[in-house]
Order: structure tokens, then sequence, then C-alpha cells
């Protein structure tokens, strides 16, 4: 029989993993020895956190960061010919989703490798359960363009596109640059139009609150360094 790939969920940040996710985790972790994770350090840190009693040298850790090499990556599930069980671990929150991961869950299905998602925090997911917004037809765009002209561009076109299609927009921003798309929202989007933001979710610092943009004219959140998910919808 072939091995499994379990697509494994972290926390986002330093929640107690139990506090977030189910016990089928735990029992999970405890199983598997082989990991495909994007940093080792964080990796045998969650490994550790939610499985103390696991054995740290019996992990086999395989690298899937910006340095990885194809073809060296096409062989990570090589194990599962031997029917050896592997964990797909995302840097935070559930693995292949804005994560690098997706191209691990390709290859699993092109090898006939059964991929067993598992329960976690999606910051994704719970920015648009918690925005109040159109939950049943929604985008997830990645990133918008880092200069601010093309940023402003992009934006308004997923204001049109959200009003054109009756549409939640969803982005996200690299933590230290969220105060300046911020400033850009307030400076391109009509005033009628919604503007959620959720930072720290799942954190004792959690903030999530949506607001059309002339009421956020006047406010000013903390959200330097934090990660936050914006969705917008006209």
């Amino acid at each position: 029989m072939l091995g499994k790939l379990y697509l494994i969920p972290t926390t986002l940040g330093e929640t107690e993993p139990l506090e977030v996710m189910p016990l089928s985790v735990k029992k999970v972790v405890e199983q598997i020895d082989y990991y495909i994770v994007e940093n080792e350090k964080s990796a045998r840190r969650f490994i550790k956190k939610i499985s103390p009693k696991k054995s740290q040298p019996s992990l086999q850790l395989m690298l899937l960061d910006k340095y990885a090499e194809e073809i060296e990556t096409r062989k990570y599930l090589d194990v599962c010919k031997e029917g050896i069980n592997v964990g797909l671990l995302s840097e935070a929150g559930v693995p292949a989703v804005a994560d690098p991961g997706a191209t691990i869950v390709k290859q699993a299905h092109q090898n006939n490798i059964q991929v067993v998602p598992l329960v976690g925090p999606s910051s994704i997911l719970m920015a648009m359960m918690g925005s109040g917004m159109n939950g049943q037809n929604f985008a997830f765009n990645g990133y918008l363009p880092i200069d601010k002209g093309d940023r402003k561009r992009a934006i308004k076109e997923l204001e049109k596109l959200s009003k054109a299609k009756n549409q939640s927009q969803i982005f996200i921003e690299t933590p230290y640059r969220n105060e300046k798309m911020f400033a850009d929202l307030k400076a391109t989007l009509t005033p009628t139009t919604n503007l959620c933001i959720a930072a720290d979710i799942t954190l004792p610092s959690e903030y999530i609150k949506t607001m059309m943009m002339k009421d956020w004219k006047h406010q000013q959140p903390d959200l330097h360094k934090k990660p936050a998910i914006f969705i917008i919808q006209k």
C-alpha cells in the first residue's frame, strides 16, 4: 500500500495548538516521522509543542523553501511508495492555501497518493467568516503589486469587480507594509465600499472590523508587523 500525504495545519501565532485545532491533528503528528516543511526550526518547535514526547532525532525533515530545487522536491514523496506516511506542514495556518505546499499536493495526485487534509485555522476563511460580507461568492487575490501606482490600480479593479459580480475580494500584504496598504485603500476606495481588516486572528490581540470607507477615514488601527487579511465589497 502507498503511504498517504497528510496536510497538517499549524497555529497562526504563539497559540497553544490544541486551543485552535482538534485532537486528531496531535494523533497524526504522533504517528508521522517524515515531514515536508518550509522552516526546520519552526517545524520542530510546532511538533514538540503539540507532541512533547515525540522523539526529535527520529524526525526526517525535507525543506520546501524558496531555495528548494524542483528536481529535489519531486523525490520528497518517494517514501510513500514504501508505505510511509508524510506530513506537509505550512509555516502558518493550513498547507497549500497561499502556501508553496500546493506543488507537493499536485505531485501526490499525479502519483495516486491519497491526500488527507486536516482541520486547522485558516486566516483567509476565518477573516471571511468574521467579515459579514458575501460568503457565497468571494475570491482570494493573494498579494497586490508593490508599486504604489500599480497597487492603487489593482485596488480600483477589485472594487469594480466586486460591484459587477457582487463578490467579496480578499487580499493580503506583507505585515511591515500593512499601514501603506491601509493608506492606499483610504485614498482609493469610494466612501460606500465596505472594508474588513482582520489581524492577529486566533491571538489575544485579534482584531476584526468591517466598516464603510467613509467611517474608516477617521480610524487608524495598529497593523504594524501584524499578519492581516483585507476584504473589500462594493
